[in-house]
């Protein structure tokens, strides 16, 4: 009796069993349907959600790989070059030159003194590169680049252009300093060019071929410090460079007064000049010399002193040139007797003294001419505060005249 009992009870709960999952699963088969007719969106931790949290964590793993990848590619020249690149500028500056047409009497000194070539000046254009020293503006480039320039404009890396202002020069050294008004700008600091190791990385700036004009950023060129040392004479440019830097870093035409900086991104030399030893001169072989900065640094004071002495008036107004063994001949003296004024600009101390093209300066307060490099460093020793004048011995048409010049 007590067995049927529990078999009937054992087959009732079969039956509600049965029964509770068949309901259980129309329900679920319901909310589904109801789920997908309101357009609910799908619960949280759906299958959605979870391709997006992945698509999360994979971007985020790929950027950590990416900056892990970038900081692995920087090294001393990458980071070198970023500080010093902002300090590094294009200059275009208009020029006043010296142009003669030939003669057909080029070697006969008798009929040239007749038929002398006629000589006219022109403006032309000429680019080169410079770097920024200071925060308030002071810049730096080779004095070629700005020789005889009527208007010289800098451009910045960010595109803006300025006007500058020729504060002092050096055209024996082949130096320039240059300022624009404006300031917190950033500079590229003046290293030891005498602490330079022979190999080591050099890397150079600037604006070769006007390329500073397609996206106001400078090039970069890297090689080696190839030697040091290196002596060249002054030539007819009447330069002297000497103990130059010699690298291989790629200089070219318009990279003249960029820098050239080492790993430390300080500024060693002061790119002048290459050799190609082609017919394309302005094309690198990897022959490039480089203004030691230790140099620049001793004639820095000068230079800046230069813009207020000749605010007060020290000017001459004179150009004058060495005299060739032609000329000389035909003056009747000997090329290293003087030299021989090539220009006098108007309303010019020169001028207002009588000074003529043709005279050959002889001497100058006493002191002995020989060549237009001693015009120079008479000029530039002279203190206005002790005298106003110049007293030069002139030769002119045979007979030697004694001219006061008022600076």
């Amino acid at each position: 009796m007590k067995i049927d009992c529990i078999l009937k009870l054992f087959i009732k709960a079969k039956m509600w069993q049965a029964v509770m999952k068949k309901l259980l699963i129309l329900s679920v088969f319901l909310f589904g349907i109801l789920t997908y007719c309101s357009g609910e969106k799908s619960p949280a931790g759906s299958t959605e959600d979870f391709f997006t949290e992945l698509e999360d964590s994979s971007g985020a793993r790929a950027s950590i790989i990416n900056d892990s990848i970038y900081r692995s590619r920087q090294n001393a020249i990458t980071r070198a070059v970023s500080r010093v690149s902002p300090a590094v500028v294009g200059i275009n500056v208009t020029q006043i030159r010296r142009f003669r047409e030939p003669s057909l009497f080029e070697n006969d000194p008798f009929w040239y003194w007749y038929y002398r070539p006629r000589e006219y000046m022109q403006k032309v254009k000429g680019l080169g590169s410079g770097f920024i020293i200071s925060p308030n503006g002071y810049i730096l480039t080779n004095e070629h680049v700005v020789e005889r320039a009527e208007e010289i404009v800098v451009t910045m890396t960010d595109g803006k252009h300025y006007q500058a202002t020729r504060v002092g020069e050096d055209h024996e050294n082949d130096i320039a300093l240059l300022k624009i008004d404006v300031s917190d700008l950033p500079f590229i600091p003046l290293g030891d060019s005498d602490d330079v190791i022979i190999g080591e990385w050099a890397i150079a700036l600037g604006n070769p071929f006007g390329l500073f004009d397609v996206n106001s950023k400078p090039t970069v060129t890297v090689g080696v410090i190839s030697s040091v040392g290196m002596n060249f004479g002054g030539g007819s440019a009447q330069r002297s460079y000497q103990n130059m830097i010699q690298t291989d870093a790629a200089i070219n035409s318009g990279n003249s007064g960029g820098p050239l900086v080492n790993s430390e991104g300080k500024c060693i030399g002061i790119n002048a000049f290459i050799i190609s030893g082609s017919e394309r001169q302005g094309t690198s072989i990897g022959l490039g010399f480089a203004i030691p900065i230790n140099r620049v640094k001793q004639l820095l004071p000068d230079l800046k002193n230069q813009l207020a002495r000749a605010r007060e008036g020290f000017e001459t107004g004179l150009e004058v040139e060495n005299i060739n063994w032609l000329v000389a001949s035909m003056l009747g003296i000997s090329p290293g007797d003087g030299v021989i004024v090539s220009g006098v600009e108007s309303r010019s101390p020169a001028a207002r003294a009588g000074i003529q093209v043709g005279d050959v300066i002889v001497s100058m307060d006493g002191i002995r001419v020989r060549s237009s490099a001693d015009v120079l460093e008479i000029i530039d020793k002279k203190d206005p505060s002790q005298s106003s004048s110049l007293i030069l011995a002139v030769f002119r048409n045979g007979k030697l005249y004694k001219v006061t010049l008022k600076i």
